[in-house]
């Protein structure tokens, strides 16, 4: 059975002790959760490890985001808008908790 394929992963611990970590899979084969083939998790939380930002697609939810408390859904792109996506929401996180 083929398996999944590690596309990225990365950890980044800030100055201030926040951390970012990204971890993207392509699947063997498209789901009905995740039809575009990539399973997903970017990650974005504070140095006491409350999760700030976070894109995701966990089985049963479907693409999906959070933004400080709030859920709703996301619709997945490419890999490429993904990681923009995320990335301006970092920073617009990190300016707003200056």
């Amino acid at each position: 059975m083929p398996k999944a394929k590690l596309q990225l992963r990365s950890k980044l611990v800030y100055p201030d002790g926040s951390i970012q970590e990204l971890v993207i899979w392509q699947l063997p084969a498209t789901t009905a959760d995740r039809p575009h083939g990539f399973k997903y998790r970017c990650y974005y939380g504070s140095a006491d490890g409350k999760c700030l930002v976070r894109y995701d697609n966990e089985s049963g939810k479907g693409d999906h985001v959070h933004l400080g408390g709030i859920m709703r859904s996301y619709v997945f792109e490419s890999i490429e808008r993904l990681l923009a996506d995320f990335d301006r929401d970092v920073a617009r996180m990190r300016k707003v908790r200056q």
